[in-house]
């Protein structure tokens, strides 16, 4: 058994630093920094920062940029959450998919139209596809923008 973990170890670590091993989080959301990025305290008492993993939600300067950061601060501001992280981005963030008593935060965040599937990292069999196409139709949140812009737009 010591030997299979050293293989998977081995082979974690010889993959580059944006594609890191999978691996679940446990730990109560300490800070919400924006619609798509939180920090948890895990049991050891370390700061770990979260990214949302296949949504980008609006910048802070920009329309729906603070009800998104309200709305996920609603569903995980100070909750224990479960984070199953299968990468690390350039910035050293886990990028993860959140759940909080339940319920998956991305997609909520997507649902209720506090952001976007973010279609550069989303898989194309991605769920978030369809629930985005629903949250558009009912003209929910950034939604009722008639043209609304994505934060990947607006970042240039």
């Amino acid at each position: 058994m010591q030997v299979v973990a050293r293989w998977v170890l081995a082979g974690c670590l010889a993959l580059p630093a944006v594609q890191a091993c999978a691996e679940d989080l446990y730990g109560r959301v300490v800070a919400v920094l924006d619609g798509d990025t939180i920090k948890i305290l895990d049991a050891t008492n370390r700061q770990i920062t979260i990214r949302l993993s296949e949504i980008d939600a609006p910048e802070k300067g920009q329309a729906f940029g603070q009800a998104s950061r309200r709305a996920l601060s609603d569903l995980v501001a100070r909750k224990r959450v479960v984070a199953s992280c299968p990468s690390t981005d350039r910035y050293g963030r886990h990028v993860c998919s959140v759940t909080a008593d339940g319920l998956n935060v991305n997609s909520r965040q997507v649902q209720t139209g506090m952001a976007w599937v973010y279609r550069r990292y989303a898989k194309p069999d991605s769920p978030l596809l369809r629930i985005e196409k629903e949250a558009r139709a009912g003209g929910y949140g950034l939604w009722r923008d008639p043209e609304p812009i994505p934060p990947w737009e607006w970042r240039q």
